[in-house]
């Protein structure tokens, strides 16, 4: 078992738009730089609480309209399943705003009967027109897979990306551990194909919305360094 001080790089720093952190004077210095490990570790869970309200009331304030038209019912275009990675917003990545898209969010961007459920919720009951799969670069969830981390919950979750290790490396001629970044992201585009292959297979329902063409289960990758997505056809 990997103890849990290996786990740092599992957590990654999330990138906002603003970011609200209290100093020792408890006064709010405000940046728009990604949040760093040391703002982090000065952080109580009460200045994060204070933190979301603020940022709510922000929210509130700046879009009354798009809140109370969203409010009488939604009509997304696509549902995205993507990992739980801070540093990839999903609305933000393609310019959607409320009401526009599902998101479900789980490391490793991997399907479980929850995850399907709220797809076919999703496509089903409220008439999306894509899956989309979406993996990236550096993922943690990936690396502890392909090291074989064991803790607590995190053990079963990564087991679900075992079966990408596995097939990643057959025919892959480096070295295939969480320190070659070409791994890494061998597995990242392999996890994606293999999700994509667990939705049709293990949801009869969107499987026949795709053969009659009313969806597509697409895939793709978003690049961390230049915030571009390439789609699964142009990989």
């Amino acid at each position: 078992m990997i103890p849990f001080a290996a786990l740092a790089f599992f957590a990654t720093s999330c990138c906002e738009n603003k970011t609200t952190v209290a100093d020792s004077n408890n006064e709010e210095v405000q940046n728009n730089n990604v949040l760093t490990a040391e703002e982090q570790a000065n952080l109580t869970p009460d200045n994060v609480i204070d933190i979301l309200k603020q940022g709510n009331e922000e929210f509130a304030k700046s879009n009354p309209k798009l809140v109370q038209d969203a409010a009488n019912g939604q009509f997304p275009k696509a549902v995205i399943l993507s990992c739980l990675d801070s540093r990839v917003p999903v609305e933000d990545v393609f310019g959607r705003n409320i009401g526009d898209v599902f998101v479900a969010r789980v490391a490793g961007n991997i399907v479980n009967p929850d995850i399907l459920g709220s797809m076919e919720f999703a496509c089903a009951a409220s008439g999306a027109k894509l899956i989309l799969v979406l993996g990236h670069g550096k993922c943690g969830a990936i690396m502890h897979a392909i090291d074989g981390t064991e803790l607590g919950n995190i053990t079963e979750m990564l087991s679900k990306i075992q079966p990408a290790v596995a097939k990643a490396k057959v025919g892959f001629s480096g070295e295939t551990t969480s320190a070659n970044s070409e791994f890494v992201e061998h597995v990242c585009h392999t996890n994606v194909e293999l999700m994509m292959d667990e939705i049709r297979k293990n949801s009869p329902i969107l499987k026949e919305m795709e053969d009659k063409g009313e969806i597509k289960i697409v895939g793709a990758w978003y690049d961390m360094h230049t915030g571009k997505v390439e789609f699964l056809d142009n990989m």
